[in-house]
């Protein structure tokens, strides 16, 4: 009786993987919607927001903050200051801005980015860049370019 047991334990282990069990796999990756910060967020994940003066006027249009990382929304070969002493990367600690803070005026750009954390030439100085403005809800009013939709061209 024992080598119809064993045969039969064969056999059951034999066809429950031969079997075609496998399930497909499925890949997801949603981006979901951008964060909603006050002077714009950092351009790598988690996409923690960024302190006031982190980014320049380059980066505003009408007061709205263009993008960063998953969600940029600047042009091609767009590169606008950013002032990297606020950024983790570098060892900023400081504190981030809490929702619907004000813009205020002192902004000093040290470098400039594409939008995905990538380094490069803004093609003009940081030097007369004032306001880096702050997302606004709707729309109208001048906002961090003077008006001028992202800064100075």
């Amino acid at each position: 009786m024992s080598y119809w047991k064993v045969l039969a334990a064969f056999a059951l282990s034999v066809g429950l993987l031969a079997g075609n069990s496998a399930a497909p796999a499925q890949i997801s990756v949603g981006i979901g919607i951008a964060p909603q910060c006050p002077y714009g967020y950092y351009d790598y994940a988690p996409y923690n927001c960024s302190p006031y003066g982190y980014y320049g006027p380059d980066w505003f249009n009408g007061g709205l903050f263009i993008g960063a990382g998953p969600w940029f929304r600047g042009g091609r070969g767009f590169y606008g200051h950013v002032d990297n002493r606020y950024d983790p990367h570098n060892g900023y600690a400081g504190p981030t801005p809490a929702r619907g803070d004000r813009a205020f005026n002192h902004f000093q750009g040290n470098e400039a980015r594409d939008g995905q954390g990538h380094v490069g030439t803004a093609g003009h100085s940081a030097a007369g860049e004032h306001s880096a403005g702050a997302q606004r809800g709707g729309g109208g009013g001048r906002g961090g370019g003077g008006g001028r939709g992202g800064g100075h061209r």
